[in-house]
């Protein structure tokens, strides 16, 4: 039963911040811009959901609310680079600086002075009319809360994937490909990069709204070191599943945040304190570099003997 309680845990931790992880993958791989600002998007959208809740308002639309200011946060990041010429990483550490008191200001207006938002109690996505009819517990193993979550996970990769196939989608990935193309192709990819990273910026706040209603509580520290698990979880997936030509990139990134977390979850089953756990997380991106690395290397080495 301990074992089943594990696995279950890891999905349900891999499906809240696998949606992160998409988004991550829409602004790093399919973009090539390093956004910084999805540590304070996070938060952002888990406390706006869960300010609105705790102010009686129905939890689908807290989630709507959430992520359309994660959203804007990731237009205003696109406007800096775009229209200032600020560059990228200077752009995330900016709007992320900056949310960091909009998030506190958010919580104590909403909350009447405190930075911890609580709605223990409150309906929420896993707790409402249409979550009863799954059922609470099969076996003895609570299992609604996985389903609802892994439901919002696949309808995200469904639509990203979607997405991704029309023409505003093929803009997107030729923009951060090849930005001269575009160019010729008399658009603007100055607009497509706003545009990904407020579409990437709004799934972390989406993210952040399904964890805050999950744990049934947000603060504005939750949002710290997402920029290093989201990275890890995509450059894990591309990596190890770079081969499988039948997998969508989604897939990759989906099952990437899986490992990422079963590590993690490994790693406090056996006993390591949680005071370790960004420590971990680093070492775990480090080598989710190296390995990338390596294998980029022996994929060139192969294509030049060939």
């Amino acid at each position: 039963m301990e074992t089943i309680n594990i696995i279950k845990i890891i999905l349900e931790e891999g499906a809240k911040y696998a949606i992160l992880a998409m988004g991550v993958y829409l602004t790093y791989s399919i973009l090539d811009f390093p956004d910084l600002s999805v540590d304070g998007t996070m938060p952002l959208g888990a406390i706006v959901s869960a300010v609105l809740i705790a102010n009686g308002f129905h939890p689908i639309i807290s989630i709507l609310a959430a992520i359309a200011a994660g959203g804007l946060a990731g237009c205003i990041t696109g406007l800096l680079h775009v229209k200032l010429k600020i560059r990228p990483l200077l752009c995330g550490i900016l709007v992320f600086t900056a949310l960091l008191s909009i998030n506190l200001i958010i919580a104590k207006a909403g909350t009447g002075g405190q930075s911890i938002v609580s709605i223990f109690g409150e309906d929420t996505i896993f707790t409402g009319r249409a979550a009863s009819i799954i059922p609470e517990a099969v076996g003895g193993v609570t299992i609604r809360k996985l389903i609802v979550l892994f439901i919002i996970m696949i309808v995200v990769k469904i639509m990203i994937d979607l997405y991704l196939k029309t023409k505003n989608g093929m803009l997107l990935q030729a923009t951060g490909a090849n930005e001269q193309f575009v160019v010729m192709l008399a658009k603007d990819p100055g607009k497509m990069k706003i545009l990904g990273l407020s579409i990437g910026n709004a799934l972390a706040a989406l993210s952040g709204a399904i964890v805050a209603q999950a744990n049934e509580t947000a603060n504005t520290t939750m949002g710290t070191g997402m920029v290093v698990f989201g990275l890890s979880s995509v450059i894990i997936g591309l990596t190890l599943f770079r081969k499988v030509k039948f997998m969508k990139a989604t897939t990759m990134v989906i099952l990437g945040t899986m490992i990422y977390k079963a590590c993690l979850q490994i790693a406090v089953s056996l006993g390591l304190a949680s005071d370790y756990n960004k420590l971990l997380m680093v070492i775990l991106f480090i080598i989710a570099l190296v390995l990338s690395g390596k294998l980029n290397r022996k994929g060139g080495n192969s294509n030049a003997q060939a």
